[in-house]
């Protein structure tokens, strides 16, 4: 996340930042994510929150509505950061695209 805010803060991007780890992020929110891209491009499979949860968790989240409420309830398990432009989400840290808003 450090990366992310120096790299916004460098390429003079204002932004509003939510931290959903803390403050917990609405289903109705993902949702707008998922219309926007795959499901999959924000599940953080690689952490240990995807390892510590059941086997029948992990192979029931390709199902959306499923998908959301695991992630709306285990916030760890989304990758971060996700950055909301008028021209799409950036999932996870990319400098080149923060430099290109």
């Amino acid at each position: 996340m450090q990366k992310a805010f120096d790299a916004l803060l460098e390429n003079g991007v204002e932004y509003e930042f939510h931290d959903y780890k803390k403050s917990g992020i609405s289903e109705e929110k993902i949702k707008t994510w998922f219309a926007k891209e795959n499901r999959e491009r924000f599940i953080n499979k690689q952490g240990l929150t995807w390892k510590k949860l059941p086997q029948e968790v992990r192979d029931n989240i390709g199902d959306d509505n499923n998908a959301i409420s695991v992630m709306a309830n285990n916030t760890s398990l989304i990758r971060r950061p996700i950055i909301e432009t008028p021209k799409g989400l950036i999932i996870g840290f990319d400098e080149e695209a923060i430099r290109q808003l």
